[in-house]
């Protein structure tokens, strides 16, 4: 078990004492009888109205939590809200945890803390919808890093997590992917289709999308617009033009984002989630008229991914999502990132191309024969999660046990391993 490093470490003193002697001016000024979304609102005003150099502090200390994150090797930071318990807690190579170096925090100096964050206009869209996706950023000297946020409400808290965006794109050769699939994702080699990275939150996903958009933007001459909520890693423009479109600040949905592109003249389009019905019959519709598209979706497997998305429409256009997903689907891979046995995380992925037996699956509907599919076709590039796992525990990466905790058919999986 890793120790928390102190907090001394990264926190200056002043501006610990004097974060916190500002938050107990701002608590002195709620009133008692105001509660729920009214004082959040309250909050809000009363901090917009800070002196520059108290909302100045109070973002000091903020920055200051989330660089303590790179000491303490941690994805992600959580405070606020109910069940937060006024602790700021940390997410390190898996594990969430408080940090026990920190005195807590009262419910309202976090929601003073998050509101300090929010631009006025972020703060109604917060009070309206109680959720807030949003970028942030601390620049240190000449460093820039970059967070993924979501706002959210708990029992009428404000709650906050922040993910840590890695400075530097993972190489795409450190995935190790078969050639069969490098070909897919390539638009040197293959101009258009549907490639899906799948998985529960927190796996990885972006990871691997940007490595995918890292490739191409140094291999190949085009254009590539990235349509995400928020924007994660900003890629600087090399062999491609990378535009950047953030929902919500620079487009109204995913949909919108999608639609527009057409008139922009890409090669790839990179749609962060597809999270609708619409964001889904949009991807497919741009995908069918010539256009290579990049998405995610969060499922555990290929085989579910293939069934949420047609499930996710109305029965009544099951069918044609089943037939047009079939036609223009290339790749699916669905990852898991699991504990190794070094103390950290590596990624678990099981991959599917969609060749002519695939695709044959999909359109008579017969979705669960593909598993079968997937474990035969070693050779071409493709393996079950459960082959993966195998992988990893056969080169000692991870314990027999997380391979067995971690499959999706642990039947198979004590086949394989013969446990």
């Amino acid at each position: 078990m890793q120790a928390m490093a102190p907090a001394s470490l990264i926190i200056p003193s002043e501006i610990l004492e004097g974060a916190r002697s500002i938050l107990q001016q701002v608590r002195q000024q709620i009133p008692e009888s105001t509660q729920g979304i009214e004082r959040q609102i309250f909050i809000g005003d009363f901090t917009e109205k800070l002196p520059l150099e108290s909302k100045i502090i109070l973002r000091r200390l903020m920055d200051s939590l989330l660089m303590r994150m790179f000491v303490l090797n941690a994805s992600d930071i959580d405070i606020g809200g109910y069940g937060g318990q006024g602790k700021v807690w940390y997410r390190i190579f898996g594990s969430k945890k408080p940090d026990p170096t920190l005195e807590a925090f009262s419910m309202d100096d976090t929601n003073v803390l998050i509101q300090n964050l929010l631009t006025s206009r972020q703060r109604q869209y917060l009070y309206e919808i109680k959720n807030l996706d949003f970028s942030y950023m601390v620049i240190e000297g000449e460093k820039m890093h970059r967070f993924r946020a979501d706002a959210y409400m708990d029992l009428d808290q404000l709650a906050l997590n922040m993910r840590a965006i890695n400075a530097v794109v993972r190489s795409y050769k450190s995935m190790e992917l078969h050639p069969n699939v490098t070909k897919i994702v390539s638009l040197a080699h293959t101009k258009e289709g549907l490639i899906l990275i799948t998985g529960i939150t927190g796996s990885g996903k972006s990871t691997t999308l940007d490595s995918m958009i890292d490739v191409n933007n140094h291999t190949v001459d085009g254009h590539i617009v990235v349509i995400a909520s928020p924007v994660e890693y900003v890629h600087k423009s090399d062999r491609c033009i990378v535009r950047h479109r953030e929902v919500g600040r620079d487009v109204l949905s995913f949909k919108d984002g999608a639609i527009q592109a057409l008139r922009q003249d890409p090669d790839i389009i990179m749609i962060g989630e597809m999270r609708d019905p619409e964001t889904i019959f949009t991807a497919l519709e741009i995908t069918d008229s010539g256009h290579k598209v990049f998405s995610t979706l969060h499922t555990a497997s290929a085989v579910e991914s293939i069934d949420r998305i047609i499930g996710e429409v109305p029965p009544v256009e099951q069918d044609r999502v089943r037939n047009r997903f079939a036609d223009v689907a290339k790749l699916v891979i669905s990852q898991k990132l699991v504990p190794s046995l070094d103390g950290k995380r590596i990624a678990a992925r099981e991959i599917l191309i969609l060749n002519s037996s695939v695709r044959a699956a999909i359109k008579n509907g017969n979705t669960g024969e593909i598993y079968q599919m997937i474990q035969e076709s070693t050779e071409i590039g493709m393996n079950t999660m459960e082959q993966d796992l195998k992988r990893l525990f056969v080169q000692k990466k991870i314990s027999l046990e997380t391979a067995i905790n971690y499959s999706n058919n642990k039947k198979r999986m004590q086949q394989l391993i013969g446990a």
